[in-house]
């Protein structure tokens, strides 16, 4: 009989990698679940109440520019639903960030290949998610300023 030498592969490690995906998945929900969670929450004032405040702040600041005098914006303090939403998008970032740096240690460490890829794109689909929604809301403010100077006549 002849004897079979058994060759033992060693498998590579999987912690950095499962951590990275753990980390990637909850930076993706924390990118993804505050634009549907929080207004559900904290509802944003109606439109007609925002646009009186904006007609009032408009409003003083014309009569400031016709006496002369420096316009002084009053504090507005930060709403809880806009707190939230920006230790939400910072907290999506870092962990995004976290994420592909635990990615590119696993692959130092040459761990698992597929776990690391996995935590490297939940990171940068989170941080992508974050930059979209930034993105997305100066496109829209870039809309409504045209929409108004247009008004105005100034195009």
């Amino acid at each position: 009989m002849i004897a079979s030498a058994s060759t033992s592969s060693a498998l590579p490690s999987r912690r950095l990698g499962i951590i990275g995906s753990i980390v990637g998945v909850l930076a993706l929900m924390a990118a993804v679940l505050p634009h549907w969670v929080v207004p559900m929450i904290f509802p944003p004032p109606p439109a007609d109440q925002v646009i009186v405040d904006s007609g009032h702040r408009i409003k003083d600041r014309v009569i400031a520019r016709v006496k002369g005098v420096e316009y002084q914006a009053p504090k507005v303090e930060k709403s809880a639903g806009r707190s939230w939403s920006e230790t939400a998008s910072a907290t999506a970032i870092s962990l995004g960030l976290l994420a592909i740096l635990l990615s590119v240690l696993a692959l130092i460490f040459r761990e698992e290949r597929l776990l690391a890829a996995v935590a490297a794109i939940l990171g940068t689909g989170a941080i992508a998610i974050e930059i979209s929604f930034v993105m997305i809301g100066a496109l829209i403010l870039i809309a409504i300023l045209y929409v108004v100077a247009n008004i105005i006549g100034l195009f």
